[in-house]
């Protein structure tokens, strides 16, 4: 059970710590303690919604054990008990779930789709998953930026990075990392045979200047003019950058932007990305014990989903889910998918921890 109590003293507590000068005074300590208060207070709001419908509850149940009651009023408040065990079972598992994402680690998230088995097939299908996730980010009301996109002749992406600004974005694209795979027939097969195609998504935390600090003396700066589609601004002015990161070797370009300071801020992003990225597929036995109770291993390599396009289903491998909705899954309606696939991540960590809630 969740111990409401325990969370309402220590609410109380942090009322009155943030009151102290000594406190104020600490910016630090006094940021860390009002971030936590606020977050607290969103939970206290449902808790006090919570008892209201249980004391609510009460009162409907003393009448149905009334005996002088008529029989017509009973009924009418055991219909009543029925909506209200609804409303109390929907607030305490948005209380469970505020509870558990509060575990989560922070901050804007930077997605990356590259084509992989398949040639022009393969890009395509890496469009068809950015207009997917841009719209289910549409829908949740966060914020996309496109950090670096190279794309191909026939609207499809050889490769597209993009940043995700929005609360709770993590613990929903978490799941994304792996292989995609797409078994349809192509727009450029002309026999009308169904292909398979994989695209691969990396989806990573955007790291803090304290988390990755890269040195200006590693750092090869170039600027060249953009090329492809773009406008008169197109082969006139050294708008695009490419930074090469000398200690790995990793090099990044951005020519997205007209403005050259811009395109420079979005790949230091993009390097910031890749540098983490090695960083966490170099070490991984620190990345299998972060992610041991989490669904799949978010490797590369592993396939993680499949989109059937005859059968107008999707197949997430990892938890044997199979939905026949592609065209609403491709929609942007993915939070039947991601409901299930947190329901089985938190199952484990239950099993983990020999719990039924994660607050016992």
């Amino acid at each position: 059970m969740i111990d409401y109590n325990k969370i309402k003293q220590e609410y109380k507590e942090l009322s009155q710590k943030l009151s102290l000068d000594t406190t104020i005074k600490d910016r630090e300590n006094y940021q860390q303690l009002a971030k936590r208060f606020s977050f607290l207070e969103k939970i206290i709001n449902l808790i006090n919604n919570l008892e209201n419908l249980q004391n609510e509850k009460k009162q409907l149940e003393s009448v149905i054990n009334n005996s002088g009651e008529e029989e017509e009023f009973k009924n009418l408040a055991k219909e009543e008990v029925v909506n209200l065990d609804k409303k109390i079972r929907t607030i305490e598992k948005e209380i469970e779930n505020k509870l558990f994402e509060e575990e989560e680690p922070s901050g804007d998230v930077i997605i990356e789709i590259r084509a992989a088995a398949g040639g022009e097939e393969s890009a395509l299908f890496a469009a068809d998953l950015f207009k997917m996730y841009s719209k289910y980010i549409e829908r949740k009301g966060w914020k996309l930026e496109v950090l670096n996109s190279h794309p191909t002749e026939i609207k499809g992406f050889k490769e597209i990075i993009f940043s995700v600004k929005g609360e709770g974005a993590y613990s929903r694209f978490k799941f994304e990392s792996g292989v995609h795979r797409v078994q349809r027939i192509p727009i450029t097969e002309a026999g009308g045979r169904i292909h398979t195609s994989t695209v691969t998504v990396a989806v990573l935390i955007e790291p803090k200047e304290i988390e990755i600090k890269l040195k200006p003396d590693d750092l090869k700066i170039e600027t060249f003019r953009a090329s492809g589609k773009g406008g008169q601004h197109v082969n006139r002015t050294d708008s695009a950058v490419r930074i090469t990161h000398i200690p790995t070797g990793i090099v990044v370009s951005c020519q997205d932007e007209r403005s050259q300071i811009k395109n420079r801020e979005k790949a230091m992003k993009v390097l910031k990305f890749r540098i983490l990225d090695k960083m966490e597929r170099e070490q991984t036995s620190s990345i299998s014990k972060q992610r041991r109770v989490q669904i799949g291993t978010g490797e590369r390599s592993e396939k993680i989903r499949t989109y059937n396009f005859p059968e107008r289903r999707v197949t997430d491998h990892r938890i044997n889910l199979t939905l026949y909705k592609l065209e609403e899954i491709l929609e942007g309606n993915l939070d039947e998918l991601f409901d299930r696939l947190i329901e089985e991540e938190r199952k484990k960590i239950y099993q983990m921890k020999g719990l039924t809630t994660i607050t016992q």
